[in-house]
């Protein structure tokens, strides 16, 4: 099976390897350098293409301004013999999707609301690319022909944005990978811990399937194979699956779309029999709709237990009534907060010696600074000391006149609706 993995490998060094398409002076870490005052940097981008970029991108909602180069040199520059330091920065945010509910609800506000904390005078500028490779590499090199100072990215394609994060390094751009490992120079990284998302998955479902799992059959519905998280999320999973159920089909789910996950299900269903399916590992939410509606339309009953991930408000409903079996819950707000202060620092020329916890490797650079959180799992049991504890959801948001009952089976709610 194809994959876009990517290698992570965790350790210790200070000077990462410089790899030939970096400038040599500039390694993962580097902070941003000072900038001309009166002379443009020279980039790669041509005239036109430029053009092309900035075109793309206002129509796909970003603002764009071409700033003079000289203006745009003095944001961000160290204090001292580098340059004058300004305090405010211009911090690029480039989302992969508007499509999945947390990016606009809650990675979004949270990294603008850390960004305003740190830096009150900071701004940041959002681009979502709308599952589109090329639009998102439109974006990123609009944002740097507009003078950002860094940017923050959770990549559509991790490697086909690649050469855009070389763009930026030339142009004295730090990068912050968002959630997603992307290619090229990055120079900080946050994400969860996605073999523990797999591991929390297959040992829930396992837990689901009961005493004798080695002889169920369950189905994987894994995530896009442009995304390296999916590799990642596939292989925690099947590191607690293997050899304790059989898997009877596996699918990567293009673009992570449920419509895609409920065309791989009917498959799936059409394949092994309508009674042929006795779990199925979902590696999200979404994924998991796509798939329970499949089997609802095939009048599967009772429903298999179905994992998913990412705690969205229809995850934990289904959760509830008892269509799904469970979801990984990634707290949003650290992840997005590191994020924040992340990009704060590296525009500010600062080390991340004092945010990273550890360093990991990609195809280009070794040694990125690194931030891997923890997920949780979440079942029917936990809900109310998670995602409403956390604050994630009130429980009027999750109880609706639908699913009432299911909360009061679940201790959200008291019999009289309270």
């Amino acid at each position: 099976m194809s994959r876009s993995w990517t290698h992570l490998r965790t350790h210790s060094r200070t000077h990462p390897r410089t790899p030939a398409d970096t400038p040599a002076d500039t390694p993962a870490d580097t902070p941003a350098r000072t900038r001309s005052r009166t002379h443009c940097r020279t980039r790669s981008l041509t005239r036109d293409r430029l053009r092309a970029a900035v075109a793309v991108a206002a129509g796909l909602g970003l603002a764009v301004s071409l700033a003079a180069c000289g203006k745009a040199g003095q944001v961000g520059e160290r204090v001292g013999a580098a340059g004058t330091h300004r305090a405010a920065l211009r911090i690029g945010l480039l989302l992969p999707e508007n499509e999945i509910v947390r990016f606009e609800r809650f990675d979004k506000p949270l990294i603008q609301k850390r960004v305003k904390e740190l830096c009150p005078r900071c701004t940041v500028n959002y681009a979502s690319a709308q599952h589109d490779p090329a639009a998102q590499r439109y974006q990123i090199e609009a944002m740097i022909t507009n003078g950002v100072d860094v940017l923050i990215l959770d990549a559509v394609d991790t490697k086909a944005v690649r050469h855009s994060v070389i763009q930026a390094r030339r142009a004295n751009v730090p990068v912050v990978a968002y959630d997603r490992l992307a290619q090229g120079p990055i120079s900080g990284y946050v994400s969860f811990d996605g073999a523990e998302v797999g591991r929390l998955q297959g040992k829930a479902l396992l837990k689901a399937l009961g005493p004798h799992a080695e002889d169920r059959r369950i189905v994987m519905m894994n995530g896009s194979s442009t995304d390296p998280n999916a590799g990642w999320f596939e292989r925690g999973a099947r590191s607690v699956l293997r050899g304790k159920v059989k898997i009877a089909k596996s699918y990567e789910t293009v673009a992570w779309r449920p419509e895609n996950a409920n065309r791989n299900m009917t498959a799936a269903i059409a394949a092994l029999g309508p009674h042929g399916i006795d779990g199925v590992l979902a590696a999200n939410d979404g994924l998991a709709a796509g798939a329970i509606t499949a089997m609802k339309t095939a009048r599967i009953r009772p429903l298999p237990p179905v994992t998913g991930q990412d705690a969205e408000a229809a995850g934990i409903q289904r959760i509830l009534s008892g269509e799904q079996y469970m979801t990984v819950y990634k707290p949003f707000k650290p992840e997005a907060y590191t994020a924040a202060e992340m990009a704060v620092a590296l525009g500010q020329g600062k080390s991340l010696n004092g945010i990273a916890t550890r360093r990991v490797d990609n195809e280009t650079v070794r040694g990125i600074p690194t931030v891997l959180l923890r997920p949780v799992a979440v079942t029917v049991h936990n809900i109310k000391s998670t995602v409403i504890k956390d604050g994630l959801y009130r429980v009027d948001q999750i109880c609706t006149e639908k699913y009432a009952d299911d909360c009061r089976r679940a201790g959200l709610i008291g019999p009289g609706g309270s």
